[in-house]
């Protein structure tokens, strides 16, 4: 099922945090004019507001923008999805969820004789291509997953395109591309994927086991 453009947008200033209207459009995967038009009516409803910092300008959700976003992600689901899909696809995963965590605090840190928590300096090759290796698996194993909840809802489509992507860039020495918040990272990609099923269920990211 494709949704309905409304809860496309809303959606995306969620998942996306904070962003201006052309990043939002690409992420919800709607027309830009028809975006800008959604977005203003959404402002006006009191679910999101506009804030600039500087040069940066963009889209965040209220609180009753939250719970507006979880209502329209709840009525969608008990419509396409009464067998509970989305759930079990969510409980397998948790275990990738792990991984990819350990995975990126090791691309971070790299425990020496000074320290456990020193800082990895990605002088050592091995120890970053075997966090490539997990990564590459962890984006195996959730290649499946993504194909089956798009099934569902086409929105979930595109993350393991995406994390894939990213995983190529850091392969070829743009670390940032694993762990970057300002580039669409591994960790990016997958924080993103985390928030859409949490949000979707109406979980709390917090009370995970």
């Amino acid at each position: 099922m494709t949704s309905e453009p409304r809860l496309l947008v809303l959606h995306a200033v969620r998942l996306l945090g904070f962003g201006d209207t052309p990043a939002v459009a690409d992420r919800a995967g709607t027309d830009p004019a028809e975006s800008a038009t959604l977005l203003e009516e959404a402002a006006g409803r009191g679910w999101l507001q506009r804030s600039s910092f500087g040069d940066l300008g963009g889209w965040w959700l209220t609180d009753e923008g939250r719970r507006e976003n979880e209502r329209e992600l709840a009525r969608e689901r008990d419509s396409v999805d009464p067998g509970g899909l989305i759930a079990t696809t969510y409980r397998e995963f948790l275990p990738l969820n792990a991984s990819l965590q350990r995975a990126c605090t090791n691309w971070q840190l790299k425990p020496t004789a000074a320290g456990r928590l020193a800082a990895n300096d990605h002088t050592d090759p091995d120890w970053d291509d075997r966090i490539l290796d997990e990564l590459t698996t962890i984006g195996a194993a959730l290649a499946p997953l993504d194909e089956r909840l798009s099934r569902v809802l086409v929105r979930f489509g595109g993350y393991h395109a995406r994390f894939d992507a990213a995983l190529d860039r850091a392969r070829a020495g743009q670390r940032e591309w694993v762990d970057g918040t300002d580039v669409d990272s591994c960790h990016r990609v997958w924080f993103q994927l985390h928030e859409d099923l949490i949000a979707t269920l109406g979980l709390d990211r917090g009370a995970e086991g």
